[in-house]
C-alpha cells in the first residue's frame, strides 16, 4: 500500500483564482499575494506539461530551485507553494524550509554608523529635500518599518500616539518628544491639518520603493556607500542605539513590533570587528 506523500495528486493553474480569494480572506497583505502568486505561477512554469504531482516531484522543484536562487529566496518560494498546497488539501505534501544557521555577525559593509546617519540627514536637508530627512529621522528615532509612516497623520501626531493595525496586529508606536516636535513644526509650515505627513504630489502616502529612491540619491554628495543607504537600515540602527543604552532586549522587541526574541537578536547583531576587539581586550585565557 503506497504512503499518503507517494500518492500522485492533479494541480491546475486555473486554481489560482480561487487560490487568490483565500490569501485575500486570511487577509495577507497585497504585496504578499502578489508574490504568492508569482511563485506558485513558477512552480507550474517549472512542471510544463506535467500536472500530476507527488512528494517526490516537489523535492526535486526544491534542489532545483537550490541550483538558482539564493537560499533566502527558495525559502521564501517555498512558503508561497506550501500556503497553495495547504489550500488545496494536500498538507501531507508540503517542503521543508531549508535550514539555514542563523547569522551570528552583521555585515561591516552594510553597518550604517552613527555619524553616517546624521550625514545622510544633513545632506538631504542642504539639498532641500525636508521631508526626506524629516522621514529618515522618524524611522531611526522610532524604529518603524518604512510601510509603517503612512499611519503617521497630522491628528495622531498631535495625540501623541501612533497607532498601527496591520496584518490582524495591533501595536502603538511611541514617539520621542523631539521628534513629536519637529513632525508638528513641518506641518504648520506646510499647512498639515489632518491626514498623512509624507505624500507624493498626488496627495497619496510616500511608499517604501520612492523613499528608497530618494535615500539612494543621497549616495553621491553624502559619500556613503550605497549598500549601507536603504530604508530599513535605519530600523536596524534604531536597535542598536536602543539596546546600546538599554540592554533590554523584551522592550526593545515591543518597540520593534517583534513577536520573536530571536528575530530582534538579529537586530541588535554587532560586527565581526566588534567581537573581535572585545576578546583582544578579555585576555582571560592568555598564558
Amino acid at each position: 500500500m503506497k504512503r499518503q506523500e507517494e500518492i500522485s495528486v492533479k494541480l491546475s493553474a486555473e486554481s489560482l483564482e480561487g487560490f487568490e480569494q483565500y490569501l485575500y480572506e486570511r487577509e495577507n497583505a497585497e504585496a504578499t499575494i502578489e508574490k504568492y502568486l508569482r511563485d506558485v505561477r513558477a512552480f507550474f512554469l517549472y512542471l510544463g506539461n506535467e500536472k500530476n504531482v507527488d512528494k517526490k516531484k516537489l523535492i526535486g522543484y526544491k534542489e532545483w530551485l537550490l541550483e538558482q536562487y539564493k537560499v533566502s529566496s527558495v525559502n521564501s518560494m517555498l512558503a508561497a507553494l506550501n500556503q497553495f498546497l495547504e489550500y488545496q488539501g494536500y498538507i501531507h505534501l508540503k517542503i521543508k524550509r531549508v535550514k539555514v544557521q542563523q547569522r551570528l555577525f552583521l555585515k561591516e559593509e552594510k553597518e550604517l554608523s552613527q555619524n553616517e546617519y546624521r550625514r545622510l540627514v544633513r545632506t538631504a536637508e542642504k539639498e532641500g529635500r525636508k521631508w526626506l530627512a524629516l522621514c529618515m529621522e522618524t524611522i531611526a528615532s522610532t524604529g518603524i518599518r518604512v510601510s509603517e509612516l503612512k499611519y503617521f497623520t497630522a491628528e495622531r501626531v498631535k495625540k501623541g500616539r501612533i497607532e498601527v493595525y496591520n496584518k490582524g496586529k495591533y501595536r502603538r508606536i511611541i514617539l520621542p518628544e523631539f521628534i513629536r516636535a519637529k513632525l508638528l513644526s513641518y506641518c504648520r509650515k506646510r499647512g498639515i491639518k489632518s491626514g498623512c505627513i509624507f505624500v507624493d504630489r498626488k496627495g497619496n502616502p510616500k511608499d517604501r520603493s520612492s523613499i528608497w529612491r530618494e535615500m539612494k540619491r543621497l549616495k553621491e554628495r553624502s559619500g556613503i556607500s550605497g549598500e549601507k543607504i536603504f530604508p530599513h537600515n535605519l530600523r536596524h540602527l534604531f536597535a542598536r542605539m536602543y539596546y546600546r543604552c538599554t540592554h533590554d532586549i523584551a522592550g526593545l522587541a515591543d518597540l520593534l513590533g517583534h513577536s520573536s526574541l530571536n528575530v530582534t537578536r538579529v537586530y541588535t547583531s554587532n560586527t565581526g570587528r566588534v567581537y573581535q576587539m572585545q576578546l583582544n581586550r578579555m585576555n582571560i585565557l592568555k598564558i
